[in-house]
């Protein structure tokens, strides 16, 4: 069975063992150090009523994530956020990123957010191909941007727009904003879209 929920701190370890092969054995992060559980409950923390997390649960584990954060600092970026997701490895192909990004994006459109964007080490054709089947388009590239495992590494970003963009723009909301009745809703494959 399969279900998508907020994460909380007790998904910290699992979310930690999802996220440590990429570190440590890919370019997919640029990250060196995989975090450990602590190091997730306190990334969890600062996210906690802004950001939302999502989790797709199946037979009591956690099969995978996405989650959204802080596009850029400075004041005109705030209708903008960046995603990104992660899936176990014996769980990837059986549409667990699929869930979880759509119930996201959801989440994020009620939250008022008019784009999102998705940085993308290359080479990483299994992720641009996933991004483009949630209608991501390319947006740029950063050349050369990072080294690790020995090479260079470009990152693709990739967006989608979320909102129509109006002029004056309504002010994004926390997720604490959003009762958990409607997250609820929002998380639930079969609810229509709100």
């Amino acid at each position: 069975m399969q279900r998508l929920r907020l994460a909380t701190a007790a998904d910290a370890p699992e979310i930690a063992a999802i996220y440590a092969p990429f570190v440590a054995h890919t370019s997919v992060s640029f990250e060196a150090i995989p975090p450990t559980p602590q190091d997730i409950v306190a990334i969890l923390a600062r996210a906690a009523g802004m950001w939302p997390w999502v989790v797709c649960e199946r037979d009591g584990r956690v099969a995978g994530y996405a989650y959204a954060g802080l596009h850029r600092e400075r004041a005109a970026y705030r209708y903008s956020v960046n995603v990104s997701a992660y899936v176990r490895e014996g769980d990837r192909g059986q549409g667990v990123g699929r869930a979880t990004y759509t119930a996201l994006l959801r989440l994020l459109e009620v939250l008022r957010y008019q784009s999102v964007f998705a940085g993308i080490t290359l080479p990483n054709e299994a992720s641009v191909a996933f991004h483009r089947t949630m209608g991501f388009d390319d947006v740029g590239r950063y050349r050369n941007v990072g080294f690790k495992a020995g090479a260079w590494h470009d990152t693709l970003w990739l967006g989608r727009a979320l909102g129509t963009h109006p002029i004056p723009p309504p002010e994004p909301l926390p997720l604490r904003a959003i009762d958990a009745r409607t997250i609820d809703a929002l998380l639930d494959p079969t609810s229509p879209a709100l």
